[in-house]
């Protein structure tokens, strides 16, 4: 068994932190192992717990939708992963201690998966990666650099969904993703509408 999947199955059997006790699924991650793009949430929502799997309810049909648009999908350009990987409980935001307590297994996944872009979905990825200070509002949509990589912050789709308005910022986000991929991993890569 390699390191990624011993990972896995270590994270899967998990019960470091009280999110363990409610939980139905744990949520590793998705998406192609050795991605050049990788897209941190903050936790799964109830539907993510059910199935075991990152952004699969409306949020996550309208991210598989911006990615589609963009070019990229799940199973050749993107992993899906959060900040941590169990639910908190009624969807509540996840707990200084609980995004202590799991976001060392995200370090391990980026380290593993080794991707050149990073895009943070939200302000709890956002505070869990870069700064538990920063504002999602002030730096979406400028490139950070965190470990040597390139870092994307953007809002999280579920707030496009309760909000029209932030459609437009995030799109000119992703676009900016797009110019960065073809710029630094594939100049001929191809998208529909950028």
């Amino acid at each position: 068994m390699d390191e990624f999947e011993l990972l896995k199955q270590e994270v899967e059997t998990c019960t470091k932190c009280n999110l363990c006790k409610t939980r139905n699924k744990v949520v590793f991650g998705e998406g192609f192992r050795n991605s050049k793009i990788m897209c941190i949430g903050e936790g799964p929502g109830y539907y993510e717990d059910q199935q075991g799997r990152p952004f699969v309810g409306k949020s996550g049909q309208l991210l598989d939708i911006i990615l589609d648009v963009c070019g990229f999908n799940r199973n050749e350009h993107v992993f899906i992963g959060n900040i941590v990987k169990c639910r908190p409980p009624n969807n509540r935001d996840p707990l200084p201690e609980e995004r202590e307590t799991c976001i060392p297994y995200l370090y391990i996944q980026i380290e593993l998966i080794d991707p050149k872009i990073i895009i943070l979905l939200g302000a709890t990825a956002l505070k869990g990666l870069i700064d538990p200070n920063a504002k999602i509002t002030k730096v979406r949509g400028e490139w950070l650099e965190w470990q040597n990589r390139l870092v994307m912050p953007t809002f999280h789709p579920s707030a496009l969904l309760r909000n029209e308005k932030l459609k437009r910022p995030a799109w000119e986000d992703f676009k900016k993703v797009v110019a960065k991929y073809r710029e630094v991993i594939n100049p001929n890569h191809i998208s529909d509408y950028c």
